[in-house]
């Protein structure tokens, strides 16, 4: 039997991505492992989104293909946007792998762990021709307790920072039913907590004939069970509607977890990011959903140093962090390649004065976490119990922390059940995580 190692990298769509080609990969009977040293065959699945992520797959490469010569790997197969993006170019400069895939290439990853693709080195279909995942794609999945539920593919939006479209193709969403399908199955496999993942998860169903609308799909979710919770993320200020924020109210199983990246809100920025909404509708959209759940978790992701971004633009952003006291924000700094829209914009940013920017933001953050977090004490919540640190010691997830992306909840406690819910105490507050006690 051959053993195979897989290292997903990026976001959550990368990771079903992973978990599918396991779930193909499993119907030869090979054996995943956790030790690459052991594997013949070693698989990357990359992300090129931004540098950083660039830079990480590159390295997570390199590292990797040492074992082609210290360890039994037969094979080094690199796969996902990062081949997708760079195509033949990455192939020439990392001659240590065997094959790369791109991001329409997935379902080809048997044939390349076998070799026998005919010595191509490189696969690279148009992704929008790929086929989407049914209610019964096998998958490997990484937790049995929490899944993710990809409910579409690709982006039919123009941001200018983004490549996105270029290496998913158009937004292609799923089949109601097929969704459906496939949450009935990860809930009867003891799954507690489904989150729906799409690049623009809010816009789901614009694409189908007859078109199907994302509150649709949540209120058909939503009805399935009680007992498990449905989180959504990605999704976009364009598309959430008074309709969608609505059903998050008046479904108890669906967390009041509102994740909208925003980029930025200066006008000038906006628009030369490719963004239509303005400083105003963002007001008024955190209003509605404040007013219509007040219990409301926000979270957002920002953009600092994108081109023309003057010290103006950046005051208006700190600004409006501050008066919307974001529950979790994410930042990145602009990241420029040859093959943005954006990179033939003027006034480019100086990296020095992007990254004060960044660590502005980021100290301003953890100031508004900690008061949040304050708020939280004496409070009991619903929690995932995740997993046991040390004795008397567990840690979990509230409705209002996304697994990866945001805080945990320390959990003192003799004994609890991991992957099932309990009622927690919170007894004390970190910047980013709280700490409490069952009740």
């Amino acid at each position: 039997m051959m053993k195979l190692y897989l290292v997903s990298l990026g976001c959550a769509k990368n990771l079903v991505d992973s978990e599918i080609m396991l779930g193909d990969l499993m119907k030869k009977d090979w054996t995943i492992t956790n030790d690459p040293a052991e594997a013949e065959i070693i698989i990357i699945n990359t992300c090129s989104f931004i540098e950083s992520a660039v830079n990480e797959s590159i390295d997570a490469i390199l590292e990797l293909a040492s074992f082609k010569e210290n360890g039994l790997c037969k094979r080094l197969i690199v796969t996902g946007c990062l081949p997708e993006r760079f195509r033949e170019q990455i192939a020439n400069a990392l001659p240590e792998d065997d094959i790369f895939l791109g991001t329409g290439a997935f379902d080809k990853i048997i044939h390349a762990a076998e070799g026998s693709m005919n010595n191509l080195l490189c696969i690279l279909p148009d992704p929008n021709l790929i086929t989407l995942q049914k209610q019964d794609t096998p998958r490997v999945r990484s937790s049995s307790y929490m899944s993710y539920i990809r409910i579409a593919e690709g982006c039919n939006r123009n941001c200018t920072y983004c490549i996105i479209p270029k290496l998913r193709g158009k937004q292609k969403s799923r089949p109601i039913d097929n969704i459906v399908g496939e949450f009935h199955s990860l809930i009867k496999g003891g799954v507690k907590e489904l989150i729906l993942i799409a690049q623009d998860t809010t816009s789901y169903g614009k694409d189908l004939c007859p078109p199907v609308s994302f509150k649709k799909l949540l209120e058909k979710l939503s009805n399935i069970s009680d007992n498990v919770w449905i989180r959504t993320l990605y999704g976009h200020p364009e598309s959430i509607d008074e309709y969608i924020i609505r059903t998050f109210a008046e479904h108890n199983n669906i967390c009041s977890y509102f994740d909208i990246p925003i980029q930025h809100v200066s006008k000038s920025s906006l628009k030369r990011m490719g963004r239509i909404y303005t400083h105003d509708d963002l007001c008024r959209l955190y209003d509605k959903i404040r007013t219509l759940v007040p219990d409301a978790a926000l979270r957002t992701t920002i953009m600092v140093g994108f081109p023309g971004e003057s010290d103006k633009d950046f005051k208006q952003l700190l600004d409006f962090i501050e008066d919307v006291h974001f529950d979790h924000l994410g930042v990145f700094i602009y990241s420029d390649f040859e093959d943005l829209p954006s990179h033939s914009l003027s006034d480019h940013v100086p990296k020095d004065v992007a990254k004060d920017r960044y660590d502005q933001v980021m100290s301003r953050q953890k100031e508004i976490s900690l008061k949040n977090n304050l708020n939280h004490i004496g409070r009991v919540y619903k929690v995932l119990v995740e997993e046991k640190l040390e004795n008397d010691l567990f840690i979990g997830r509230t409705y209002f922390q996304a697994p990866e992306v945001d805080g945990i909840t320390y959990i003192n406690s003799e004994q609890l059940e991991i992957g099932c819910f309990g009622s927690v105490m919170v007894t004390d507050a970190l910047e980013y995580d709280l700490i409490g006690e069952p009740v």
